[in-house]
Order: C-alpha cells, then structure tokens, then sequence
C-alpha cells in the first residue's frame, strides 16, 4: 500500500509499506479521503510543534474516511462496503481519567499521526488501515468519505461547544476563522446562537464563515479597531472561542466579552500575559478545550444527516501523489480552508 511518510520538515514522500495485518475485534478499511489539520502542517513545516519533535518517519493524517473491506470474525454492526468515519483517538480506558469519563485526556493516548509517544504513533494517510471496530461510524451512501472526513474536526467544535455551555439566543463571537474556526460557527448556529461574529485575518476565510452561519464578519487586519464597540458597558459577547491561538485576541476577548461570560480557549502555541484584574472583576469563566471523545460519534450523526453541512469547507481534494502540493496548499490561508487527500 502506499503512504504519506515525514522524514523531516518538508520531507515528505510517497513510500509503498506492507499492508496491515487484522486481528480479533478489528476491521480493514480502505481510505478514500484524508484532511490535512493544523498539527499535520505544523510537522511538515517545522518538523513538530512546540516541544514536540519528530524522531522517526511518521505517516502523518488523522482526519481520514473510506470504505470497509474486510470485518474479523465476529465483529457486528459494521460491513463491507460501509462508508465509514474513522475515530483517530485511542485512549487506554484504563487510567485515571479514562475511568471517569475523561478519556480525551488519557495519559496513554494513541492518536493516529502523533509524535507525543515515541515510537510515534503511525496516521491515516495510507491507502489500507485496520483500526478497532468501534473507531468506525457508518454513515448512508449519500455522504462522501471527503464529508465524512470532516468528522474528526467537527468533533473538535462539538467539544468547545460543550465546554461553552448553552449557546441558546447567545451572541458569539469566533476569533479565527479556519477550519475549527468555521466549524464552531455551524456548530453554533445549529446549537441556537442567536448573533455570531467571526474575525480573521483573511477575507477568503470570512467568506466561507458567512455561508456555514455567521452573521457578520470582520477582517481585523484591514479594520483593527472593528471590536472597540463591543467593549461598551463592560462587554456584549455572551460568549467567546478564541480559535486563533493568539495572545492578542485573547486579551482583546477579555475586553468585548461581557461581565460572567465565558471564553473558550481553543487555539493552541501562544503564551500570554492576562491583565488578571479584568478577568476577577468581570468574572469570566476562562476554559481550555481539546480534542473530544463522545462527540465523534455526534459529529458523524450530523454530518450524516446533514445537519451541520461540511461541504462549503472543502476547497480543493488532490490526489495522494500530489501530497506536497496538497500540503502547501493547506498551509496558504489567503487561499484554502479544508484541503484533502483523494487515496481513490
């Protein structure tokens, strides 16, 4: 089978592995659709990210789909020629957090693409994946594997969302407006929103925030003072995803975020200085997010039924062979949002 490989920063090549073996309680799939993340471009442009390293080749990609091949004997509730959603996320089951229901925080994850372990944990950017059958969700043949692709991001959003709280009739604001970004905006608008913002530095990306449910979108670069209005009377937002991983928006969040609203920290890579005054005196709930678990399985069901409509996110899928050109043009944002890989 073939399979995207890192090397190094910018070195990634097409090699040929053998195909996996599967065992009890596992299930072969064939990948037809894989979306390249932020942490996918982040190895191939500086070899890792933060403190994490690459240390040995890596398949990279953990935002895959494809078709079920063959199930082990055994498995129900899954057959050949499924469409499926692939659940990246691995956790042990066994830990401390995993036993209380935390298991996006299980301290033995094994999340497809991640140089955090070492042997790294081998992604989904190959042609052929065994994977454990509860990690696959069907979905009808009306769906393509480039929409169920989408479901390990929208899980993402679906988690923030929750770490929110009820956005019914609330005003939102998103700052940062990629793929997770847009994502928070659908996954907020379905959820009841009643007024979302978004802010970007980029009018491609405001354009497709306008079209999955944003009410009005702002480019800070070319209108830096835009939000200085919603300071007024200590803030209008209800509630903020920042999900530019930046200091400054953070800080300006804090200013246009009412008094007891909540921000919810997505984006990661920033270190800031908070004026912690502000943030007693308004009492603001100020909340991490990552990853998710329980809400793959929502993301695929509403992608599925459509309920959340991934397909304005999808700029431009390229063939496997073409991976670098796909890789830089995922990390252009004055150009592209989602882009995928096409295993076919």
């Amino acid at each position: 089978m073939r399979a995207a490989v890192l090397h190094s920063a910018r070195d990634l090549r097409i090699e040929r592995n053998a195909p996996p073996e599967m065992g009890a309680g596992q299930v072969l799939v064939r990948v037809h659709a894989g979306g390249i993340c932020g942490s996918d471009l982040h190895y191939y442009l500086h070899g890792g990210f933060g403190s994490v390293r690459l240390k040995e080749p890596m398949i990279l990609g953990h935002e895959v789909a494809g078709v079920i091949e063959r199930v082990a004997t055994g498995v129900t509730g899954v057959a050949p020629g499924q469409i499926v959603a692939i659940n990246p996320s691995r956790p042990c089951h066994d830990c401390r957090y995993c036993r209380i229901g935390l298991q996006n925080q299980c301290l033995n994850m094994r999340f497809y693409g991640s140089a955090m372990p070492f042997p790294h944990v081998q992604g989904g950017f190959r042609e052929l994946l065994v994977c454990d059958a509860d990690q696959v969700i069907p979905l009808p043949e009306t769906v393509s594997p480039y929409e169920a692709a989408f479901a390990e991001p929208l899980a993402v959003a679906l988690h923030a969302l929750a770490r929110a709280g009820s956005l019914l009739g609330r005003r939102v604001l998103v700052a940062g407006a990629g793929p997770i970004g847009a994502l928070i905006v659908a996954a907020a608008r379905a959820a009841g929103a009643g007024e979302i913002v978004a802010t970007d530095l980029h009018d491609a990306a405001l354009a497709t925030v306008l079209k999955v449910g944003a009410d009005r979108a702002i480019n800070i670069a070319k209108a830096p003072d835009a939000l200085a209005a919603f300071e007024a009377d200590k803030g209008w937002f209800d509630t903020m995803f920042e999900a530019a991983g930046s200091a400054e928006t953070l800080l300006t969040g804090l200013k246009v975020v009412r008094a007891r609203g909540t921000i919810v920290q997505v984006g990661q890579g920033a270190q800031a200085s908070l004026p912690m005054s502000m943030l007693v005196t308004k009492e603001i709930d100020l909340v991490g997010t990552f990853r998710f678990h329980a809400e793959f399985a929502l993301a695929a069901d509403f992608i599925a039924r459509r309920r959340i409509d991934v397909r304005p996110l999808l700029t431009e899928v390229l063939p496997l062979a073409d991976a670098v050109k796909a890789f830089e043009l995922a990390a252009d944002r004055t150009r592209a949002m989602k882009v995928q890989l096409s295993f076919d």
